[in-house]
């Protein structure tokens, strides 16, 4: 087998059964790929999809079942191996076998790392290994917090992005007496413009949900190991039931980068999701990729979709490259916010107004669209995303006039 065109019958192991993983492993069989395909997970689940975890199935509104991507006849049915509840230990390049927790090994002829990432924890020394600090980022993070959710309990979120506001939306539709504070100046300030923070400030303010902003946490302190007070950066305390925890994320590298691959803020990856070994590919939230003039990492679901089923292609020799359209979404009380495109390094925020609180704010760089977040307005999302696609960049002020039909500048 050469490292171009790919043998139909090669053997395709992927680590991480993830959005990214299923994708690519679903894709591999629908191009019509005939050798085995080994797909490890470290859950007991089928791979499921990972956003309603913060929504709907956090309110009780879907059952396990139905994050499953598929079910499990699926994976008979393509004849995807499907070793759950599995550890890698290590990647050997050179003999191109995985090394399993269990002492096993697993061959490959092209290894697709789809290991995703990691919450990003708060220090043991300020409490963060306290009972009843909670993260959100699998099944078992839901399920192990799940008895907390109770009419009138004191929820504490740490963190002021997408994870936590979701968070904080739940919690606030259950009852529960909710605070969030955010540490920067303002909530989503890493991802959002002062705009759609404020937006959302408003929104979560009037669900009676308390937002502190520029307000970091000193430290937890508990009884009999469960948390029960949280100090704040001003010196205030508050009372708490539980916390949830939402300040970011790390990527998986270390297998990657304990077998020498490259690894610079994820797992380096060229157009073709190949990484510094020709026979070792990664996609996901795990993934530097090429952008622009630069890298970046995207955590969402789209990215993962996408790059998943480009990882497949070009395992099996195509070479036409991954090129991303980054979009997400997010779900909190009656809005739903819908993002198409990238904002990093805009310089101003055109305004549209829709019908009822239906608003889009549109992301410049001189004269260049970059980004739209659109709050209840499907048709302006749908509308500014083919605009992004397409590289059309209509003037900020024809944007903003409400009388202008958008799908007249397609």
């Amino acid at each position: 087998m050469e490292d171009g065109r790919v043998d139909q019958t090669s053997r395709i192991v992927v680590i991480g059964a993830g959005q990214a993983g299923f994708s690519a492993c679903a894709k591999l069989r629908a191009l019509g790929h005939m050798g085995s395909i080994t797909l490890i997970g470290d859950e007991n689940h089928p791979p499921y999809q990972r956003p309603p975890l913060s929504k709907g199935f956090l309110l009780g509104e879907t059952t396990e079942e139905r994050l499953y991507f598929r079910p499990l006849s699926f994976y008979e049915e393509k004849g995807i191996e499907l070793r759950l509840s599995s550890t890698v230990e290590a990647i050997d390049r050179s003999t191109q076998k995985v090394a399993m927790a269990d002492g096993s090994e697993v061959a490959y002829d092209r290894l697709l790392l789809a290991t995703g990432a990691r919450p990003r924890l708060l220090p043991a020394e300020i409490g963060g290994d306290l009972g009843d600090v909670f993260y959100v980022r699998n099944l078992a993070d839901i399920n192990s917090m799940a008895h907390c959710f109770r009419e009138g309990q004191r929820v504490l979120i740490i963190g002021g992005g997408y994870i936590g506001l979701e968070a904080a939306a739940v919690s606030s539709k259950l009852g529960l007496q909710v605070t969030l504070i955010e540490a920067s100046d303002r909530i989503l300030q890493r991802v959002a413009s002062p705009e759609t923070s404020r937006f959302f400030r408003e929104l979560h303010g009037s669900h009676d949900v308390t937002v502190l902003e520029g307000t970091g946490i000193r430290r937890l302190t508990g009884e009999d190991g469960h948390v029960r007070a949280a100090e704040l950066s001003d010196g205030s305390v508050l009372r708490v039931d539980f916390v949830i925890v939402g300040i970011g994320v790390h990527p998986n590298v270390e297998l990657a980068r304990d077998a020498g691959i490259d690894v610079d803020n994820g797992i380096v990856v060229d157009a073709n999701c190949r990484t510094s070994d020709p026979h070792v590919f990664a996609a996901g939230d795990c993934a530097s990729f090429p952008w622009r003039a630069g890298r970046i990492r995207l955590e969402s679901v789209g990215n993962a979709i996408d790059q998943g089923e480009a990882a497949a292609k070009a395992m099996l020799g195509d070479s036409a490259g991954y090129l991303a359209k980054p979009w997400f979404w997010s779900d909190q009380f009656d809005v739903k916010l819908q993002i198409a495109g990238l904002s990093t390094g805009y310089d101003r925020v055109a305004t549209r107004h829709g019908a009822g609180n239906a608003v889009s704010y549109w992301y410049y760089r001189g004269d260049e669209l970059l980004a739209v977040d659109a709050m209840n307005d499907p048709r302006v999302y749908m509308a500014a995303k083919r605009m992004i696609e397409a590289g059309k960049s209509p003037a900020p002020v024809v944007v903003a006039d409400t009388t202008v039909d958008l799908k007249s500048l397609l």
